[in-house]
């Protein structure tokens, strides 16, 4: 009986004793992880800034017809219309699947393409994410393939012009500073969050980083606008009443992206819609949440008035295709 006693009594004493140790150990505070920072450092650090991206990056139409088999050309349209006609060699998939199917590339210069340039710069971006520092896109898109193609033509519009919305003198909006994004990421290595970063950005797809260029101009305090032109292109052709210029210093060396608002729905606009898809792709990447692109750009807005990167009927080649999967 007393060793009975004895036992539980030595019993409690060392679950009190242990359980003083631990009341007195202070509890391990969890390494809060700046994804945003990780992710960008090593985006710095291994040339992978926006401009960057924008380096040589589109090849015409005619460069590729010349010898097309010498390029590795991803199209992005869909399956059907591939089928009906495409350039000699090239390989149909998927935006989301695009990463992947680079990887067969080999020593190929990468091509990308879809119907007007646009889709196909959020895949280049993907790309040169991903280790494809020398991809290019089809400029205009296979638009500029052959006439069958032509998804630019019945794009293009004047509707700026005249507008109370467009300010033909220079009345840019002076940059102000933001907080730059946060997001959460499973991995926390730089390359492990970037390739995060680009699979949400593939999986959100053109659809959602677009907008129509009527819905802005009608009413644009509903967006913060940047427009990705030099001071000089402002003041040949005006611009979007309210917008921002954040060009030449949006990188993250420059620490430019302070000046975009995180909370807004972020538009950007270019002469095409193919450089501002690319930068509402990068964008996405970097946890901006509702970066947009203005489909097919000023040449949505002021076509006519246009001296370059204007879309016309002489853009349109007549190469040849090959029918089927």
């Amino acid at each position: 009986m007393k060793t009975t006693i004895l036992f539980k009594t030595l019993i409690l004493s060392v679950l009190v004793f242990s359980f003083g140790l631990t009341s007195c150990i202070d509890p391990v505070e969890e390494v809060k992880i700046d994804h945003f920072k990780k992710m960008t450092d090593y985006m710095k650090a291994n040339n992978l800034d926006l401009n960057h991206m924008t380096s040589q990056w589109t090849i015409d139409a005619k460069d590729v017809a010349a010898a097309p088999t010498n390029f590795y050309i991803i199209d992005l349209r869909s399956a059907a219309d591939f089928a009906t006609g495409h350039i000699q060699g090239a390989i149909n998939t998927t935006l989301p699947n695009i990463v992947e199917m680079a990887k067969n590339a080999g020593s190929k210069p990468i091509v990308v393409a879809c119907y007007t340039g646009q889709t196909a710069a959020l895949g280049h971006v993907a790309l040169r994410l991903s280790g494809h520092p020398t991809c290019k896109i089809l400029k205009w898109g296979m638009s500029s393939w052959a006439p069958q193609f032509d998804r630019w033509t019945a794009n293009i519009s004047d509707r700026a012009l005249n507008h109370a919305n467009w300010s033909t003198t220079n009345a840019i909006v002076p940059s102000v500073n933001f907080t730059l994004p946060a997001f959460e990421a499973n991995d926390t290595t730089g390359a492990g969050i970037l390739k995060e970063r680009v699979a949400v950005m593939l999986a959100k797809g053109y659809a959602a980083m677009s907008v129509k260029a009527e819905d802005v101009l009608t009413t644009p305090t509903n967006y913060f606008i940047n427009n990705y032109w030099t001071n000089t292109n402002v003041n040949d052709h005006g611009h979007i009443k309210g917008a921002y210029r954040v060009n030449e210093t949006l990188t993250l060396a420059a620490d430019g992206f302070k000046n975009l608002d995180p909370d807004a729905t972020i538009i950007t606009y270019c002469w095409t819609g193919q450089t501002s898809a690319l930068v509402s792709a990068y964008l996405t990447v970097l946890g901006y949440t509702n970066a947009k692109s203005i489909g097919f750009g000023a040449n949505a807005l002021i076509n006519s008035t246009l001296k370059a990167n204007k879309w016309s009927a002489a853009n349109v080649g007549n190469y040849p295709v090959v029918t089927g999967n």
